[in-house]
């Protein structure tokens, strides 16, 4: 019994450390062009990233979100965000350095008719460790060259690793980032609108 009990604190120990971290570069990006560090994330994002929209497309400030379309841990965030899209706007800009899918995945969502709609599918299954939606066997240019361009900006912001939020808290207009998952309310606490 005990050893039982030991292994299920382990194992839950291990769960509550997956959620509350993100996944970090494995493999470098195929292109390594460098860019400059912005001294401002926030405006950074907003000017070079490319994403896809979803909650209020009214707010006044955006909440920008660099994924990796294979990390669990964007998955949980992408989760812990609904409840607040009646209140946010979220911009989710696809980054690859995982593996091989996360580019093809990446396009697939940008390409989407509803990306909202394919990322949830798309999220549930990397959760459930089923891989993701199917990538596109042929990224269009246009769009993989957004997918790299966004993959050298994370590169140029020196964060470690994904999903990476940068966005200025409601409350206070002080420009907020966060490496990692975070629950609903922390989210909710980081953005200024609890």
């Amino acid at each position: 019994m005990t050893n039982f009990l030991n292994r299920t604190v382990i194992a839950a120990t291990l769960a509550l450390t997956m959620i509350f971290t993100g996944c970090s570069p494995q493999d470098a990006a195929d292109d390594k062009t460098p860019m400059a560090k912005p001294a401002q994330p926030y405006e950074a994002v907003a000017a070079q990233g490319t994403g896809f929209t979803v909650g209020t497309m009214m707010s006044a400030n955006a909440v920008y979100v660099l994924f990796d379309p294979q990390c669990p841990h964007c998955g949980a965030l992408w989760e812990a965000s609904q409840p607040l899209q009646s209140k946010v706007k979220f911009v989710w800009m696809p980054v690859a350095f995982i593996n091989a899918k996360s580019g093809p995945q990446g396009g697939a969502l940008l390409s989407a008719a509803n990306p909202a709609a394919l990322m949830t599918e798309h999220e549930k299954s990397i959760l459930a460790g089923s891989g993701g939606i199917s990538a596109i066997a042929a990224v269009p240019m246009e769009i993989n060259k957004a997918i790299k361009k966004n993959t050298q900006l994370f590169n140029s912001l020196g964060v470690e690793s994904v999903p990476y939020i940068v966005s200025k808290n409601q409350r206070t207009g002080q420009v907020v980032t966060n490496t990692g998952a975070m629950s609903t309310a922390a989210l909710a606490e980081l953005l200024g609108v609890n």
